[in-house]
């Protein structure tokens, strides 16, 4: 029985019974951060290394010279590199900060008051989880048609703030939030306004934490939206960009190979680099998204 009592269910320290779990978490982990590794090591091979077969999975001469036919590819162009990125850096500021504005008024909203059509309105952001892109294409042309945001820069914002994801995300984690805790604010005297942002906001940070990263990766990577909308080169997004000089040069040169590469590179790191700063939140997120 003293046996027992010595031994700790879930140890907080390394204990000889976890080495089970490394056993099949370390070569799990090894192959999940292949692809990224590879992703990494390719941007920098040389030509001869990216036609070599069988091909290899780390560079052996790393090289800049990708990175440099890419931006002496650009200054071919009639856009500079910078407008484009400069465009997307914008843009994504912009949606990212308003998504985590509007999601969490909304999910507080939702979660916290009481008004007429409260759970219709849920129920109707939760269908919309249900429609992947491809299937609501033709409306949502014809509605940004009809509103005049056609070749406009606020084709790439307007649209990408309705994020329902999101906005069920916030709206289970406030759940969260002991309704006690919000009658107590209102009895001293608070607002609405001060107690979603003294309040609601400091207890949502996970939450907010994977808004931020999913329209941030939404907005980042999106190209359908430069190309079914824009005509003016000068709106276009950085990654519009890459995706045509990818396509352009990749199956037409070999040094595109090389050129496609380093694209894919640059296109993928800031998503990385995010996750990585945020993932413990989103964990969080996703943890108490399922408490009920």
């Amino acid at each position: 029985m003293s046996a027992f009592q010595g031994t700790k269910i879930n140890p907080t320290k390394f204990h000889r019974s976890q080495l089970k779990f490394y056993f099949f978490l370390i070569p799990l982990a090894i192959f999940m951060a292949m692809p990224i590794v590879y992703i990494i090591f390719h941007a920098f091979k040389p030509i001869d290394e990216l036609f070599a077969y069988p091909p290899r999975f780390f560079v052996q001469k790393p090289t800049m010279q990708n990175f440099s036919d890419l931006f002496m590819k650009t200054n071919d162009s009639g856009i500079p590199l910078s407008r484009y990125l400069f465009n997307s850096i914008i843009i994504t500021l912009i949606v990212v900060f308003l998504t985590i504005l509007f999601s969490t008024m909304a999910g507080y909203a939702l979660s916290k008051k009481n008004f007429l059509l409260k759970k219709t309105i849920f129920e109707i952001n939760t269908l919309a989880l249900m429609f992947v892109p491809a299937a609501v294409a033709i409306p949502r042309y014809l509605l940004i048609e009809n509103l005049g945001l056609i070749n406009s820069f606020w084709v790439h914002i307007l649209p990408l703030l309705a994020m329902p994801i999101g906005l069920f995300l916030v709206k289970q984690f406030i759940d969260q939030i002991p309704n006690e805790l919000i009658e107590a604010a209102r009895m001293d005297g608070a607002s609405d306004f001060r107690i979603y942002t003294t309040i609601v906001i400091p207890l949502i940070k996970p939450a907010i934490a994977t808004v931020a990263i999913l329209s941030f990766q939404m907005v980042w990577n999106n190209v359908e939206t430069s190309t079914l909308y824009v005509n003016d080169e000068g709106l276009k997004t950085f990654s519009f960009y890459m995706s045509t000089l990818a396509s352009q040069v990749s199956g037409n040169t070999v040094a595109g190979q090389g050129i496609a590469a380093a694209a894919t590179l640059i296109m993928f790191v800031p998503n990385l680099i995010i996750f990585i700063i945020l993932q413990s939140q989103v964990m969080n997120t996703m943890a108490h998204s399922g408490i009920k």
